[in-house]
């Protein structure tokens, strides 16, 4: 039997916002009183009964949780362990993201706002985001950056069908770190009724360690359903790092657990040479982006760098800041996987197990097979893996690689 949960790092609330030299409130200080507000409200509610009673109500009967813990017998077999999934696509909307945006949702209408907006990129958090505000009658706006809404025009619909009014971003990339952007501009000038639903435990204090706790219900079902099915802790986890909130999701509550090794994978996208990746925590160095102090990819004058994966939602330069943390301590492993193994590995998911992941979990499941080899793994390994979301708003993304894959273009190499 593995040793359990000591709580040597496991605590209740950052001290000042900071996980050691990471994290803060580098904002104009037009938002400030916002972000107070935020605190103030998030750790009166976070104790509150009928808040947690009405947070699980609807993560029960609207999201559908408990989500599965997949055992995946014939790949299990492939691999040579025993490989679960913990099953995140299956949440109504088909990722994670559900979680946090039900429980942002409801901090808001406690607070009298009854605007949200958000940023997406995969659009999966803006999908999220649509339903919790359909769900609770919030008019509801999106920022989104153009290059993402062409690859993930399916996602852009169904926001659209849930009422949310989606705006094209057009400046920089045109991805994820622009809409980000966007999004703050939007919340600098209508911060009185305008609350800010950030997707990922990114941006300044509360939202990195108020995102994690709405995203902990992962890491909490995967222990006791573990326990459960081998009674005895796993071996690894594994969950893909674009902003992080899965990831620390399943992370969380095993990190006191010295014999669970953890481990974080970015996008290695095109190749680390090529500059064609986003792998923030492997290649990055300090700074502020987007209101708080972490790693990020910026040239040697400061400048934010552009970013490639073939997964949209991992396309973003920067990365929470308690995954930085955890980087610097030692406590997670984290390292990159290309745009070509994450295809191979959803390939195999898809013809071993019936099930197509998003392309960003692709990542975490392509991880697994090079762990094994390197970990000299066996049969009586147990490995978890987060699927944090289903590959329909992929299917085009996948069809054109392919394409290119088959005509001997190829899709770079790690």
């Amino acid at each position: 039997m593995q040793k359990q949960n000591n709580k040597k790092y496991i605590s209740n609330y950052p001290r000042a916002g900071k996980f050691g030299v990471y994290g803060g409130q580098f904002v104009p200080e037009v938002l400030m009183h916002a972000l107070n507000e935020l605190e103030e409200a998030y750790l009166r509610y976070r104790e509150e009964e009928e808040f947690n009673k009405e947070l699980d109500y609807y993560l029960r009967t609207f999201a559908g949780r408990p989500t599965p813990l997949y055992l995946c017998s014939r790949l299990s077999d492939l691999l040579g362990i025993r490989l679960y999934l913990k099953r995140e696509d299956l949440v109504h909307g088909g990722a994670h993201k559900l979680n946090n945006t039900i429980g942002q949702a409801l901090l808001a209408m406690r607070m009298g706002k009854r605007r949200i907006i958000a940023e997406t990129g995969a659009g999966q958090h803006g999908l999220a985001t649509a339903i919790a505000g359909a769900l609770f009658g919030l008019k509801t706006e999106i920022y989104m950056g153009e290059e993402d809404i062409e690859r993930q025009r399916l996602n852009v619909f169904r926001m659209k069908l849930m009422g949310a009014e989606v705006h094209p971003v057009a400046s920089g990339s045109k991805t994820l770190k622009d809409a980000i952007n966007e999004a703050m501009r939007d919340w600098v000038a209508n911060v009185r009724d305008t609350h800010y639903l950030l997707g990922s435990v990114v941006g300044p204090h509360p939202y990195p360690v108020m995102v994690r706790d709405f995203q902990r219900v992962i890491g909490v079902e995967t222990r006791w359903q573990i326990l459960e099915a081998e009674k005895r802790l796993p071996d690894a986890l594994v969950a893909c790092v674009g902003g992080g909130s899965n990831s620390i999701g399943l992370f969380y509550d095993f990190l006191d657990d010295e014999d669970v090794s953890i481990y974080g994978v970015e996008a290695g996208g095109k190749g680390i040479i090529a500059g064609m990746h986003s792998a923030t925590l492997c290649t990055g160095s300090k700074g502020v982006l987007h209101g708080t102090y972490s790693y990020l990819l910026q040239d040697e004058d400061g400048q934010i760098l552009s970013t490639h994966s073939i997964a949209p939602g991992l396309n973003y330069s920067g990365v929470g800041p308690e995954h930085s943390f955890l980087k610097d301590m030692g406590l997670v492993t984290y390292d990159i996987v290309s745009d070509r193994e994450a295809l191979h590995a959803l390939e195999l998911l898809c013809k071993y197990e019936g099930i197509l992941p998003a392309l960003e979990s692709a990542h975490a499941l392509a991880y697994v097979e090079r762990l094994v080899k390197e970990k000299d793994m066996g049969r009586d390994d147990i490995v978890v893996v987060c699927l944090s979301g289903r590959g329909d708003k992929d299917v085009e993304i996948i069809e054109q690689a392919l394409a290119l894959q088959q005509s001997g273009l190829g899709l770079g190499v790690r």
